[in-house]
């Protein structure tokens, strides 16, 4: 299949907007699965970073609903015939906190659509801007990269994984199981179908077990920072998945001091010490 990203020209530029409230049932119900020991939230509360993930979520009727889980495709997103569609990576700049109760509005744009040749075949690059505002007052600007994939090609083995090649100054093992990745999929409104069925991420997509959701993996990267560093604030942050990490071994979560300037990396360490997600981030 090859894929011509000029056919999708005219979805570039294209917005939409949605506004919602920051109610707390989500934020407890979040807290719950990150095993925190505050559950209760009250109004006026700072939203941790990213935790803005539990709102604005895109509520498809069920009829409307492709057979990965996903939304169909060609409302908002554009109608890219590639089966797989993943989370890529993402950029925040963070200019005010979030306060439970607040009613915000979000911003979203297509920036760009990129096709691409890769080692598994043809490959599609999504980039979404979503601004967040609080009356008309910018809060958090985030550039999230959806990538469009092909089915895995039988013949062909998985690329080597890269190596973590620093050593951590502070790391938390996690280990995924199912009832993780429900929890989330269901705080998160998140319908696929590789983060919750086996039958599904196995025979049909072709991976070997479910796929730790990209998100999530970039929250516990900076919930590990919030509770290293619990005075400073994150100003910047961006991640990129290099590998999936799946449910069947014990990752971890690993981060380097802030520098001078206040400059850090995280990553997710996978097992043979893979480097499945990398990122860097800025606190003050």
């Amino acid at each position: 299949m090859s894929i011509d990203a000029s056919e999708y020209e005219s979805w570039i530029g294209k917005s939409e907007s949605a506004n919602d409230f920051l109610t707390l049932a989500p934020l407890t119900g979040l807290a719950a699965t990150l095993d925190k020991d505050k559950l209760k939230f009250s109004p006026g509360d700072i939203l941790p970073p990213l935790w803005h993930w539990l709102y604005f979520l895109a509520p498809a009727r069920q009829s409307k609903i492709a057979k990965d889980g996903h939304a169909e495709r060609g409302d908002f997103l554009p109608p890219i015939p590639l089966p797989r569609r993943m989370w890529a990576g993402s950029r925040f700049e963070f200019y005010r906190p979030l306060h439970a109760g607040e009613e915000v509005e979000r911003i979203s744009t297509i920036k760009s659509i990129v096709c691409k040749e890769g080692r598994s075949g043809q490959l599609a690059f999504v980039t979404v801007q979503h601004e967040i505002r609080i009356s008309s007052v910018k809060a958090i600007k985030e550039e999230h990269d959806i990538v469009y994939r092909d089915h895995a090609l039988e013949e062909k083995e998985p690329p080597p994984p890269k190596k973590v090649s620093q050593i951590a100054d502070y790391s938390k093992k996690v280990e995924p199981d199912p009832v993780l990745l429900f929890r989330y999929s269901a705080l998160t409104f998140n319908g696929h179908r590789i983060h919750y069925d086996r039958d599904y991420v196995t025979k049909k997509e072709g991976y070997p077990g479910l796929i730790v959701h990209g998100p999530l993996l970039a929250t516990l990267l900076v919930d590990l920072l919030s509770e290293q560093f619990p005075d400073k604030t994150l100003s910047q942050f961006e991640f990129k998945a290099m590998r999936p990490v799946f449910d069947l071994d014990i990752f971890e979560v690993c981060g380097s001091i802030p520098d001078n300037e206040g400059k850090l990396q995280l990553w997710i360490k996978g097992p043979d010490d893979a480097l499945c997600m990398r990122s860097n981030a800025v606190v003050v």
